[in-house]
């Protein structure tokens, strides 16, 4: 049983340190330069500052599916698609308050899922300033036949179709999910062999949203020394599940202030990130 659409599903505070946010950059692999100095501002407390993603770990919701009353086949949701509009840059440290919306469900059949997408919205707590939007999509394989209800948000762009401006590849660890799930998201899909199993997988997956993290530090690397202040949206769609361990291919297309993106699995040759775009701040004349 779902909740009621158009309700707020979940409201919290979250306090969060410098460590977190250090602990953020260092589980997608920032700092494994130790002389390139324009890492540092993401992984080391002097003059630190924060990764425009990191209010995707900050008060993980993913537990509201299953407390009683409304239960889903948790093991089987896949998460779909991330959108997150930055409205103003997050502190090193502070408290946050979120508010989760149920926006919408679109309902594929009872054999074939239901998409479910929430909207967050971040406010800090000392003075009420909205940082972020956050709209996020998973979809419940084993929940369909509900019924849709809501309003979807408009599909994501599409890359250009044409050859990438950028290709670069970043090899992960057989422990970066292990790692990634200290920032707050314990499902245990990404750590249990038996879960990851029970979901139809061979062994656990790499969270969805650590790889968006990984093509945006490509990005990031290649298109903004390093510097994140002029990224207001990150967005993407997760085609297929990414695996600890893999290479992580990632193709880049610079446009008029955005960069496009999408992101494969290089021993498996499979798109597992496509739609991707990170808006960029139109500089004032």
């Amino acid at each position: 049983m779902l909740p009621q659409v158009g309700s707020r599903i979940a409201t919290g505070e979250i306090a969060y340190s410098s460590v977190d946010a250090i602990l953020y950059a260092l589980s997608l692999g920032f700092g494994d330069e130790p002389l390139d100095e324009r890492q540092l501002r993401y992984v080391y407390e002097e003059r630190l500052e924060t990764l425009p993603t990191l209010p995707l770990v900050l008060g993980w919701q993913g537990i509201w599916m299953p407390v009683p009353g409304r239960e889903l086949d948790y093991p089987r949701m896949l998460h779909a698609e991330e959108r997150l509009e930055l409205h103003r840059p997050l502190p090193p440290a502070g408290i946050v308050r979120d508010e989760v919306h149920l926006d919408a469900l679109v309902d594929r059949g009872p054999d074939k899922g239901v998409f479910i997408h929430t909207r967050k919205e971040l406010y800090s707590e000392n003075d009420g300033l909205h940082l972020a939007t956050l709209r996020s999509c998973v979809l419940a394989r084993g929940d369909g036949g509900c019924g849709s209800a809501g309003t979807a948000p408009a599909a994501l762009p599409a890359t250009p179709d044409r050859a990438a401006d950028h290709v670069g590849t970043r090899v992960t660890l057989p422990r970066q999910a292990l790692l990634y799930r200290l920032c707050g998201d314990s499902n245990p899909v990404h750590a249990s062999p038996s879960t990851a199993r029970v979901a139809g997988f061979d062994r656990p997956l790499l969270h969805g949203r650590c790889t968006l993290g990984l093509a945006l530090r490509e990005v990031l690397a290649h298109c903004l020394d390093y510097v994140a202040a002029p990224i207001v949206g990150v967005q993407a769609r997760f085609s297929a599940p990414f695996f600890p361990g893999e290479t992580l291919r990632v193709r880049l297309w610079r446009e008029p202030h955005a960069i496009s993106f999408d992101a494969e699995s290089v021993e498996r040759s499979v798109t597992v990130l496509s739609h991707g775009r990170v808006g960029l701040r139109i500089a004032e004349e």
